[in-house]
């Protein structure tokens, strides 16, 4: 098979691998601010038990989370599986991951603003929320954005993991076609798709990151 056949066979998963990487991203994002709230909640009950929810999803990996939220519909209520299930599956398993790790990495953007502009609000006459939306929440996006912007470089290699559940994406045709040919060039065909694809995200990350450099 010519290279030109490979890239061709590798496109038809690129845009699984695409629809992955945008669900997840489109959804964890504010589900990550949700928890992130919850976390530095006042209310002690609902902070603990945040607290264990992000500490299993960042101490365990994520395959196994998949195939957790895949099969346990069905070993616990019998619930038959079908293909949109996996599917249903495979983001919701994505989007909870990754919103654990963006809850703990916007509290650390939210927990580096000075007390004494949460203060100086206070004395504006600014609400919580007006406080939040207009002067923290800007300032916590800039400080960020960096290590959001690893996550995210790591989500277009995680979404390789979609073939535990047996969902076809790019990476799990090219080992299809590589074990069809007996070639390890589709997986090399692969990497390099990966590769311009994180090449984009980064640019369009710095871009971003430029924008709001008025930030300090």
């Amino acid at each position: 098979m010519s290279f030109s056949m490979i890239c061709i066979q590798l496109l038809k998963g690129l845009g699984s691998t695409c629809l992955i990487f945008a669900l997840t991203l489109l959804l964890s994002l504010p589900l990550g601010l949700l928890v992130c709230f919850g976390r530095m909640s006042r209310f002690k009950p609902l902070q603990y038990v945040v607290r264990f929810f992000i500490s299993i999803l960042r101490g365990t990996p994520l395959m196994l989370q998949l195939i957790v939220v895949c099969f346990a519909p069905f070993y616990v209520f019998g619930m038959k599986l079908t293909s949109s299930w996996t599917f249903a599956a495979l983001i919701i398993g994505f989007v909870i991951n990754y919103a654990a790790y963006f809850a703990e990495i916007y509290r650390g953007g939210i927990e580096s603003i000075p007390t004494g502009q949460y203060e100086a609000a206070e004395v504006l006459g600014y609400t919580r929320g007006q406080t939040f939306g207009r002067i923290i929440l800007p300032q916590m996006v800039k400080r960020v954005l960096p290590p959001v912007t690893n996550e995210v470089i790591t989500l277009v290699k995680d979404t390789s993991l979609a073939f535990v559940l047996s969902y076809a994406e790019m990476f799990t045709i090219a080992k299809r076609v590589a074990n069809s040919i007996s070639s390890v060039m589709p997986l090399f065909v692969a990497g390099l798709f990966y590769f311009v694809f994180n090449a984009i995200v980064a640019w369009a990350m710095e871009k971003i990151e430029k924008r709001l450099s008025y930030y300090h």
